[in-house]
């Protein structure tokens, strides 16, 4: 029996004469995470549908199921049963692949989809036929087709006609790498991980900072952030995580600034220095886990200000969403159990009693001028620390 994976996409067959570029990418994302682990597979296109073939003994089909659930683009995968273009043979290859799951059920109907059109029976014609079939061979099955048990799927399409009943969801979404690049402002906390899962959903390569202050933050805290940023490359592909000290800045904004501004002020420290950074790895924009009200650096007006301090755009897909639906994503991409570990990050340290929830930028911007922030950045820039993370990796 030749077995074999459909992998079907959603919105790139909207993308006119670009939507070349968007498959190729798909596929390459593919290729990507089909290693030398889950086994050898061929990897093809046509009409609209990615065909993964195994290529030896060693291909593990189950497993390249699971690796590609998470490979953004991908709506639906399907493990199939191709045979040649022959309803006699549909009909028997029906029985003998599903027969299992056509055993555990009581009731079913056929779905047809006849891509080739030069197949000369057409698609309800072809249900009829092998429905009919299935109740000769299986008198305990009944025919439902508004709410059956199993849905017989069958599609005549590009070198043959494919069998199967089950349709697995992907990511959906697009490509990683479609849509350039940005930088994700990385805590140890549950909304960054989700913000930059969502924004890469939407094609977007990502790199990661996080800001470290040893010795009032753990080692623990520093190996958790790294932990969630290699939870994210099986969506996101390799991700490199620049690792920031920033002890000495906080230091030096809790000693010369107003105690109200001090989250603020170092909200703006981390967006300039994630800025320089995103500049120097080539990225367009940053993206951060900020949710409108959450706290109260996360104020339209303390937003305001955080964004004022750089000039790259800054993507925020959680702005509208409360803690439970984020929550919930987090649970999704199983980042969750890792945010909550008990070690602080560097946003916890020195936080004022009565943060100011509606700042003023001049005011700000005074108390900024104690502070040798220029050299400050560049420092912090200098110094920091690079990992790359790939799909795989165990941390």
């Amino acid at each position: 029996m030749n077995e074999l994976i459909l992998v079907k996409y959603g919105e790139i067959i909207l993308k006119g004469l670009n939507r070349r570029l968007f498959e190729d990418q798909l596929i390459r994302n593919m290729k990507n995470v089909l290693t030398e682990n889950v086994g050898r597979f061929k990897v093809s296109k046509s009409q609209a549908t990615i065909y993964v073939e195994p290529v030896d003994e060693s291909a593990d089909i189950a497993k390249a199921v699971q690796k590609l659930q998470k490979v953004c683009g991908i709506v639906s995968i399907s493990r199939v049963a191709q045979v040649e273009k022959d309803i006699s043979v549909i009909q028997e290859k029906v029985i003998e692949y599903l027969k299992d799951a056509l055993a555990r059920s009581y009731t079913f109907k056929v779905e047809t989809k006849r891509a080739d059109k030069t197949f000369p029976i057409k698609s309800p014609d072809v249900s009829r036929v092998i429905g009919g079939y299935i109740l000769s061979k299986l008198t305990h099955l009944k025919v439902d087709v508004h709410h059956p048990d199993i849905v017989v799927k069958v599609e005549i399409r590009g070198p043959g006609a494919y069998v199967y009943f089950e349709k697995v969801s992907g990511v959906g979404g697009l490509p990683v790498g479609s849509s350039g690049k940005a930088t994700l402002l990385l805590s140890g906390g549950i909304d960054s991980p989700v913000a930059g899962w969502m924004i890469a959903k939407r094609g977007v390569k990502l790199e990661a900072v996080h800001f470290y202050s040893y010795p009032y933050t753990s080692e623990r805290a520093k190996n958790k952030v790294i932990k969630l940023a290699s939870l994210l490359t099986p969506y996101c592909g390799t991700i490199k995580l620049h690792i920031v000290p920033f002890t000495d800045i906080q230091l030096a904004i809790h000693e010369k600034c107003p105690q109200e501004q001090l989250t603020l002020i170092m909200r703006r420290f981390m967006m300039k220095i994630s800025e320089k950074i995103a500049i120097k790895n080539g990225a367009d924009a940053l993206i951060t886990g900020e949710s409108l009200g959450q706290v109260a650096s996360q104020t339209i007006q303390s937003l305001g200000v955080t964004n004022a301090a750089v000039d790259l755009p800054v993507f925020r897909p959680l702005i509208g969403m409360d803690k439970e639906e984020i929550v919930k994503i987090a649970k999704k991409i199983d980042t969750f159990e890792t945010s909550i570990l008990p070690y602080e990050d560097c946003c916890t340290v020195f936080v004022p009693k009565h943060p100011n929830t509606k700042p003023k930028l001049e005011k700000l911007l005074a108390s900024e001028k104690h502070i040798a922030m220029h050299e400050m950045i560049d420092k912090a820039v200098e110094d920091t620390e690079t990992i790359i993370l790939e799909p795989g990796e165990e941390f």
